[in-house]
């Protein structure tokens, strides 16, 4: 039977001629003694094999060199003789998980295990989570960049682990591995990767579906938003928590298969404190239509479902009209459509805008908003069948469709502005199809409204589209449409309403100008674009898109001022402008492969100037550290091509009263820069329901019975000191209530 004892072990260790032992802190002390079996050979020189009675330990590379300035992952591979297993990070009812202390050269840096999915080991009335006949686990090492090519680095792993058949045995061993350092691409070690291609093939996925746990009585029960699962298709599933205590390990858990959700119950734990989240893995084994079976494991991290979170199918759809009707007060969106409004205006005056004629431009223009949002919606379907997270802006995250926002605002400045008017057969294009009067015109505008809309986050969407992406396709695309049917709303009632029409000011000059003016917004937007990509790949990123910018706008010139040549000077301009194209869009490549810069949790604080929030990048183990020492926790998900998220931080963040309000609380503020793809934030989102930023959240120190507090997405001064000093005063009272 497994069995630990911290002073047993030492005893019993010490006792044992050939073994080694380090036991750590060790839980399950009512089981039996520990026992000496045998052990490795002390006196053999470190290197990259250890040898006990029960297990083989060995330290493997991925490659056979180490890159400077690069992420080289080695493994801790064990071969472990039949009938014994080792641990996971959380050992179930008894037991320690291996651990590993590294001696690195001047600069490496080593990270955390990578933790595979465990298996159930019975042990009598309890059970275990271990790994038995062998155990893979991955760590990344940090190469510092200045590395000199040439020399061999060694790496020391002082490896500790305990073993257990009926009996427990602790056990460690130094194992050392060196490798050359050399520049150009790694070469894969061909006897290590079999081991590493099925330790990456069983890698814990982030889970594409929010969670919520609930405590009822002596029962724990998880919630998984994982819409279209079918029932006759899982063949098994089950939680394992992070955490000690949450689950009783030993107890069956109860499937339920809904088409909204999955649904485990079991019996709950003995934790000591409250708990208010719950991490861990959900691994789900499948049937094949082959008669085979395949088993994925998600990461999670629920909820209480008592905090509020959740919402249902009909709130959801009334969140997203009312999002959708706001988005159209969002500043990435105005200038498009007031050029429509601008059409609108100049055709009701002509006659052309009554009855049927202006419906039809209304319509087209709904058709063309709600034939985006479907497809941003079956994208958005797709990612997540695809096993990976994904949210509203997501494609923001990806520094070559940035690129293209900033080439497409430049074109529509360009075009607002009267340098170049598409027309014939390219009438389709770009900023050209806002101010068209014919039906094409009214169907892209909607397309466009829903392009340059993307880096705005209304309020009120966050939370139904975080709903939409953990349902069924079917109701996903409900809700979608619905927060496209809000942001048609405005120009299909003018378009059905003549009488409104009339409210809409008389052509004239004035016109010209106000679209001439309107080009400056789109300058702006794209120069912010080409910002956040300096931000995502470099500097490089940022002079290819000013070169590509400039290159685009050359193209145009050379186009308009070809179209009036004669002879071989028009075919001359027009291949020379397509050259300027074509070599404006090989400036992608420096987008593709830049070096990302965003805030990262091992870079300084963020000082918001002379006054406002200081900020610490966030991370999970600092978010755990800051309330395990008794402070609320504020943390900003932000993204620096979300322009709702740079409005609150100008507006409100960085005033010296709010930043007054978090000294005084006594509160850390921690900011998760979802700027470029990162599944521990998108994970985080999708645990409140959300799917994008700007999200706000106040958690209360560790040990407190309250629930994580959302802010609003849009913040004010008053409610955000409000919130912060409403969280204080429960820091207070469990400080008191500690005491």
């Amino acid at each position: 039977m497994a069995c630990l004892s911290l002073l047993a072990g030492l005893a019993i260790a010490g006792q044992a001629v050939a073994q080694t032992s380090q036991p750590g802190t060790l839980r399950g002390l009512d089981l039996p003694g520990l026992k000496p079996q045998g052990g490795a050979q002390q006196d053999a020189p470190a290197g990259p094999v250890f040898k006990t009675k029960h297990v083989t330990a060995e330290l493997l590379s991925e490659h056979t060199t180490l890159r400077p300035g690069a992420t080289a992952w080695v493994a801790l591979y064990f071969n472990i003789i039949p009938k014994w297993h080792t641990y996971w990070r959380n050992a179930g009812d008894s037991g320690e998980a291996t651990r590993i202390d590294w001696a690195l050269p001047k600069g490496y840096a080593a990270g955390e295990i990578v933790w595979l999915p465990p298996e159930r080991i019975p042990v009598g009335p309890l059970a275990n989570y271990g790994y038995s006949d062998e155990a893979i686990h991955m760590v990344p090492i940090t190469v510092p960049k200045d590395a000199r090519p040439g020399p061999n680095a060694t790496l020391t792993a002082n490896v500790f682990w305990l073993v257990c058949e009926e009996v427990c045995i602790p056990e460690e061993g130094v194992l050392k591995l060196s490798l050359p350092v050399a520049g150009g691409a790694p070469v894969a070690d061909l006897r290590a990767g079999p081991i590493f291609r099925k330790a990456r093939a069983a890698l814990p996925k982030p889970s594409p579906w929010s969670a919520q746990f609930r405590f009822e009585d002596k029962r724990f029960r998880l919630d998984v938003a994982a819409a279209g699962l079918k029932r006759e298709v899982i063949e098994d599933a089950w939680f394992y928590p992070y955490g000690h205590g949450v689950v009783k390990y030993a107890a069956p858990q109860k499937l339920t298969v809904t088409d909204r959700a999955l649904t485990l119950e079991t019996q709950r734990g003995k934790a000591a404190k409250p708990i208010t989240e719950v991490g861990g893995l959900l691994v789900l084994k499948e049937k094949l239509g082959d008669g085979g079976t395949v088993t994925q494991a998600f990461r999670l991290t629920a909820i209480e479902a008592d905090s509020g979170f959740s919402i249902g199918f009909w709130e959801a759809v009334a969140l997203a009209l009312l999002g959708g009707l706001i988005l159209n007060l969002m500043p990435c969106v105005l200038p498009v459509l007031a050029v429509k409004a601008l059409s609108f205006a100049r055709h009701a005056n002509q006659g052309r805008g009554k009855g049927q004629g202006m419906a039809r431009h209304g319509f087209a223009y709904a058709a063309g908003v709600l034939a985006s949002f479907a497809i941003v919606g079956a994208v958005l379907l797709a990612v997540r069948a695809a096993g990976e997270a994904a949210g509203w802006g997501f494609q923001l995250q990806e520094p070559v469709f940035v690129l293209l926002m900033a080439y497409l605002m430049v074109l529509i400045g360009l075009n607002f502005a009267g340098l170049f008017e598409i027309g014939g057969r390219f009438a389709g294009i770009g900023g050209s199809l806002a101010g068209r009067a014919g039906l094409s015109g009214s169907f892209f505008t909607g397309v466009l409204a829903v392009i340059v809309a993307t880096p705005c986050t209304a309020p009120f969407m966050g939370a139904a589209v975080g709903f939409a992406l953990g349902q069924t396709a079917a109701v996903a695309m409900a809700v979608m449409l619905a927060l496209g049917f809000g942001l048609a709303l405005p120009f299909l009632l003018l378009s059905l309403a003549p009488p409104l029409l009339r409210l809409l000011p008389k052509p004239g000059p004035w016109m010209v100008r106000f679209k001439q003016f309107l080009a400056f917004p789109m300058f702006a937007t794209a120069a912010w674009l080409i910002w956040v990509l300096s931000l995502q790949a470099g500097d490089a990123a940022l002079l290819g898109a000013l070169a590509g910018a400039i290159l685009l706008s050359f193209a145009v010139w050379l186009w308009q001022a070809s179209a009036g040549a004669s002879g071989r000077w028009r075919p001359a301009g027009i291949g020379l402008a397509a050259l300027a194209v074509v070599a404006a869009f090989a400036m992608v490549r420096y987008a593709d492969g830049g070096a990302p810069a965003p805030v990262r949790a091992d870079r300084a604080p963020e000082s918001a100037a002379a006054t406002g929030i200081v900020w610490e990048p966030f991370s999970e183990a600092r978010l755990a550290q800051r309330r395990a020492e008794g402070r609320p926790v504020l943390i900003n998900f932000t993204a620096a091509w979300c322009i709702t998220c740079i409005a609150n931080e100008k507006v409100v963040l960085r005033l010296e009263s709010v930043r007054q309000a978090v000294d005084a609380a006594g509160m850390a503020t921690l900011k998760g820069d979802w700027t470029r793809r990162d599944p521990v934030i998108t994970r985080h989102l999708a645990a409140f329901g959300r799917s994008g930023v700007p999200l706000y959240v106040i958690y209360p120190p560790k040990g407190s019975p309250k629930q994580p507090m959302l802010l609003p997405q849009i913040l004010t001064e008053g409610g955000t000191i409000a919130a912060i000093r409403s969280m204080a005063a429960e820091a207070k009272r469990a400080e008191r209530s500690g005491n």
